[in-house]
């Protein structure tokens, strides 16, 4: 009889208990190899997508931490231009006043300064005792002459009358014609000689040469004084006043006679408008600075020698304007962080024009449109993300 063995696929051969035993072994370990290569394969899917996640969130977080940043769009205003300035008041047109005459003793002084005086007003008596006397002279000198005048002129008619009886010929009559026109000669010298010494005493009262404020008094009575004495009082005429800013020769440049200005005295809140009536020809070569005039109205607080400040217009420009707290600097110049792709903040070198009260032009390097970091630029770097936030204007 032939007898037929074979193994299945499980591994089992003819009823061999051996050999069942290493088939079932085998199917074991398969199994537990698909298991773990599941459980691999199940790790690497779970760590690729957390971590996909966790790369997502980090992003988010990234995102959400992104500081929080005011900023505002300058736009373009149209800015009336302002030179500040500082100078020394003084009057307008100061004028020296002293002795014409020769002088004398001091009588009195009539005015003190800060009163105001009228064209030809005295100011202070100088004693004329002794010119008092010289015109009483003079005068009874021209009384003598004009009576030798008058018998001079007596005599002439006389031998007018006698002329045609033969008594007088025609030579005398010249001759007293000659002498009568000599004597009112001699009246009208001694005369002239007169108006001098009345002329010359009028002279001895100190008047002002035109209305004014009297700035200053430098004569007391009794005070010897001659025309080599100097200044005695200092007026300003018409009382007008004026501030002499200095000015770069940039700033100089840029104004002309006639344009407006406001004028505050140091220790005072009042403002003062007037306007530059002179501006100086020339600049001075240590300093490069030169001189605005500007014309003031008399002020009790504008006094002359003391210190005050101006704005001077100077035109009207068109440019972006900016607060000062949007504006950083460094050692390149002065510049600001604008906003740009994905809030990204940039740094715009610019360039600064006027200062007003609204703020600071820009005169290039903005062109109105842009985002700009309105506070803590100072804290930000170049493309350092943002969450930008428009500011209330």
């Amino acid at each position: 009889m032939n007898y037929e063995s074979r193994i299945d696929a499980d591994g089992y051969t003819g009823g061999n208990p051996l050999l069942d035993d290493q088939g079932q072994g085998r199917s074991k370990r398969r199994l537990i190899v698909a298991g773990v290569v599941l459980l691999l394969i199940m790790a690497a899917i779970w760590f690729m997508v957390h971590r996909a996640g966790s790369g997502a969130a980090a992003d988010a977080d990234k995102k959400d931490q992104a500081p929080v940043v005011s900023v505002i769009t300058p736009g373009r205003a149209t800015i009336e231009g302002t030179i500040s300035a500082t100078g020394t008041l003084a009057a307008r047109r100061e004028l020296p006043v002293g002795i014409a005459g020769e002088g004398g003793q001091v009588l009195s002084v009539l005015v003190e300064p800060g009163q105001w005086v009228r064209a030809g007003q005295v100011m202070a008596v100088i004693d004329r005792s002794v010119q008092v006397q010289q015109q009483s002279s003079q005068s009874a000198q021209v009384s003598v002459a004009r009576a030798n005048a008058d018998l001079a002129q007596a005599n002439l008619d006389r031998s007018l009358k006698l002329v045609a009886k033969g008594f007088v010929s025609k030579a005398d009559i010249d001759r007293l014609r000659a002498t009568r026109d000599a004597a009112y000669a001699q009246v009208r010298v001694a005369g002239a000689q007169l108006g001098v010494l009345q002329a010359q005493s009028r002279r001895l009262n100190v008047v002002a040469p035109a209305a004014g404020l009297v700035l200053e008094r430098k004569v007391e009575p009794g005070q010897i004084v001659s025309a080599g004495s100097g200044m005695l009082f200092r007026l300003a005429k018409g009382g007008e006043m004026e501030l002499k800013a200095a000015l770069g020769q940039s700033d100089l440049a840029q104004i002309a006679p006639g344009v407006a200005a406001k004028v505050t005295p140091v220790g005072s809140t009042n403002v003062y408008t007037g306007q530059v009536w002179q501006k100086a020809p020339v600049i001075d070569p240590v300093s490069r600075q030169g001189y605005a005039r500007i014309a003031l109205a008399y002020a009790p607080d504008l006094p002359p020698g003391g210190f005050a400040s101006a704005e001077i217009k100077s035109g009207t420009v068109v440019a972006p304007m900016l607060p000062e707290s949007a504006i950083l600097s460094d050692a390149k110049g002065s510049y600001v962080y604008i906003v740009g792709k994905d809030n990204k903040v940039q740094r715009r070198d610019i360039k600064l024009g006027l200062v007003t009260d609204q703020g600071i032009a820009i005169v290039s390097g903005l062109a109105g449109d842009e985002r700009v970091v309105l506070r803590a630029g100072g804290f930000l770097a170049p493309d350092e993300q943002i969450k930008p936030v428009a500011a209330k204007q």
